[in-house]
């Protein structure tokens, strides 16, 4: 390979877009320890441990977009929308968090439904779904390159699963069938929210869509908690090995929230999703150094599979934007600002967003 590809390939964009990707698949797997910790301590409240970060956004992000003092470039129902969605998703994925991150013979009481390699498995059913999505209503069109790069990176994922059955890890649940509903279930509504989310951020403002999120986020969690966790939390015995793991996860899913954006406006959602597939394995990877634990030597080889395939669905892009002639002029500073590659043909937030992906 010339030394004129290597830089075609390892662009500045490319090379962002890997390691903002990977930081953000090291907060999720943090979010899954925290979250294992407080299941070891008996306590099964997910909506409560999100609340905290939807109240985290609303004040920050809040003080920001009150001292701007601007119009909403969105309407205010599309958040509400995004919210459900958002809170829900989060209520199925930290069950999930739990499986991945809790010994791998075990399964927490509340999710033992279904299997770690079919939640490993199936939580690959976010790729299609967001490219699914992203076509239907962003128009983002999909080269070869891409396409490759997604099969390659759940291919390694693939390969984690013949891992636990090569290592004898078939752990079953009570109820797979409703395990897996589940998994998919929130897999699905993870897509939404990511596609949602990537739509509002190019077509309308960050500060405006955290903020927003964090203020409907936070009124249909505690809607929610008042149903659900109420008497959970009355049975808490309070102390501080109870409340760190809360704290925790709130701080990571905070900076999480708050970088994901920026890597959808310059990535997309799709790479979003492809690299939180090594979340699980960074989580096996943490194992094995922190806690001196065996595991497959599959996993490896699955690990360097996930990376090639982000390699691939990002490497090349390029790090200016070609202008298209209809963009508004606010539009066209916030593109100086934050340099995408490819070409994108930019729309309000009532209209549609076409993006060609090379």
């Amino acid at each position: 390979m010339t030394l004129m590809n290597l830089e075609n390939i390892w662009t500045r964009k490319t090379l962002i877009g890997l390691a903002l990707g990977q930081f953000l698949s090291l907060l999720i797997t943090s979010t899954g320890f925290t979250s294992s910790e407080l299941a070891k301590k008996g306590i099964n409240a997910p909506t409560s441990q999100s609340f905290l970060n939807y109240v985290l956004l609303a004040i920050v992000y809040g003080a920001v977009l009150i001292h701007r003092r601007k119009a909403f470039k969105a309407k205010w129902y599309y958040y509400i929308v995004l919210g459900l969605v958002d809170v829900e998703a989060n209520f199925l994925a930290i069950g999930k968090l739990i499986i991945l991150n809790e010994n791998i013979h075990t399964v927490v009481k509340a999710y033992q439904y279904t299997s770690l390699t079919s939640v490993m498995l199936l939580d690959c059913w976010s790729i299609p779904s967001v490219m699914l999505l992203t076509w239907l209503f962003l128009k983002t069109k999909y080269r070869f390159k891409k396409i490759t790069g997604v099969i390659v990176c759940v291919a390694g994922l693939v390969l984690v699963v013949f891992s636990d059955v090569h290592s004898g890890d078939r752990s079953g649940g009570s109820n797979p069938r409703k395990g897996d509903l589940l998994v998919i279930a929130g897999a699905t509504l993870y897509a939404i929210s990511n596609v949602s989310e990537e739509f509002l951020v190019k077509n309308a403002d960050r500060v405006e869509l955290m903020a927003m999120l964090g203020i409907f986020g936070g009124i249909i969690s505690a809607i929610q908690i008042c149903i659900l966790e109420r008497n959970e939390l009355r049975s808490i015995h309070w102390s501080a090995g109870a409340a760190l793991p809360f704290i925790g996860f709130a701080v990571a899913m905070f900076m999480f929230y708050s970088l994901v954006p920026v890597l959808l406006k310059r990535n997309g959602s799709t790479m979003l999703n492809l690299s939180l597939l090594t979340s699980d394995m960074w989580s096996v990877v943490i194992r094995i150094f922190a806690y001196h634990e065996k595991v497959d030597w599959m996993y490896f080889v699955a690990f360097g599979a996930v990376v090639v395939g982000l390699i691939i669905y990002s490497g090349g892009e390029k790090d200016e934007d070609e202008q298209p002639a209809n963009v508004g002029e606010e539009d066209k500073q916030d593109e100086e600002a934050n340099p995408e590659g490819g070409s994108h043909s930019k729309a309000n937030v009532a209209g549609t967003s076409k993006t060609w992906v090379s």
